[in-house]
């Protein structure tokens, strides 16, 4: 049998495996209660580690250090859960590449950006917030500001493999309006902070991605 570090036998223990995974869950569970209601600065590694009832060297062992953990909870939310997939692979992204004309493909997108910003939404505000006071966290938003903005060109291209932009309307255009709809700062102010259901809320942006990329009139796949 092979040995490694210094002829010691390789041991693996799916019990401690699954010890370290439920303890891992616990702290990203945390920390994002402490830093959605607290906000970054105020939420303590410490206090982390109490509310998920393990000592504070566990926190820094698993996750190194407050940015890390506050960029793997952002993770997480985004993706709604650990996996390495990207998110334009996972099964609820797949409507946007199955749709076959652009208001179904708008339609597909406003679903999973409303999905998105029902988990991350707060998040995104703590990260905000904080981008003036921590260099970790303007890194970071930097980061996110440039993902959204990537995550909307994807889908312009996809809109047009289906059909045409509305008339006089570039590219570029088509991304920065994409752009400026995907931000979850709108289901905080509608959702969370008007108390729209979620179901209007998808329905409202959907009809805004319409009407920006494809021009007043166009339907939603069905007629609705």
């Amino acid at each position: 049998m092979p040995k490694v570090n210094g002829g010691r036998r390789a041991y693996h223990s799916p019990t401690r495996a699954e010890a370290a995974e439920r303890t891992r869950r616990a702290i990203v569970a945390s920390a994002t209660v402490l830093l959605t209601e607290r906000g970054y600065a105020a939420a303590s590694l410490r206090e982390i580690a109490e509310l998920a009832g393990v000592a504070r060297p566990t926190v820094a062992a698993a996750f190194g250090s407050k940015p890390a953990l506050l960029r793997q909870v952002l993770d997480e939310a985004l993706a709604g859960d650990d996996e390495p997939v990207p998110v334009a692979q996972r099964p609820w992204f797949a409507p946007v590449w199955e749709a076959t004309d652009p208001a179904g493909v708008l339609d597909a997108y406003a679903g999973v950006c409303t999905l998105i910003a029902g988990r991350a939404a707060r998040l995104f505000e703590v990260v905000r917030r904080a981008a003036g006071d921590s260099a970790d966290c303007a890194e970071l938003w930097t980061t996110l500001t440039a993902n959204r903005r990537a995550g909307a060109a994807m889908v312009v291209r996809r809109v047009v493999e289906t059909g045409p932009l509305r008339t006089g309307l570039d590219f570029d255009r088509a991304v920065d309006a994409l752009w400026l709809f995907n931000d979850p700062a709108h289901y905080d102010a509608l959702v969370l902070r008007r108390g729209w259901p979620e179901v209007d809320y998808r329905g409202w942006l959907a009809t805004q991605m319409r009407v920006a990329l494809l021009g007043p009139g166009v339907d939603a796949p069905g007629g609705g």
